[in-house]
């Protein structure tokens, strides 16, 4: 099992969760999120010298998927969300081991 997270502009997310729909996912978490990276969209002014201060509105998708399936889902993320323009996103996979082999479901 491996964790996939993708960062990814608010107004693709709707197009990546309905290209996912038929994907073999176990879970799928959508949260709001800020950052930045590279495109650093504007300065301002903190105790007399500049810094960066370009929080950017994006949206975290976290799914699990079965380690046979990741190629597939990101490859999927990657269609839909790249625009070509920087600041489109990321995409992070990264292991999902349950300690002890065990899932606890809570219902």
């Amino acid at each position: 099992m491996k964790q996939v997270i993708a960062v990814v502009k608010p107004y693709l997310v709707e197009r990546v969760l309905e290209n996912l729909k038929h994907a073999p996912l176990e879970v799928c978490c959508v949260s709001e999120v800020k950052g930045y990276g590279r495109q650093k969209s504007y300065l301002d002014e903190y105790k007399g010298s500049e810094y960066s201060a370009a929080f950017l509105p994006k949206v975290e998708i976290a799914l699990w998927v079965d380690d046979l399936r990741v190629d597939e889902v990101v490859r999927t993320i990657v269609e839909v969300a790249r625009t070509g323009r920087m600041g489109d996103g990321k995409i992070f996979v990264l292991p999902s081991e349950i300690p002890g082999g065990r899932e606890i479901d809570l219902a």
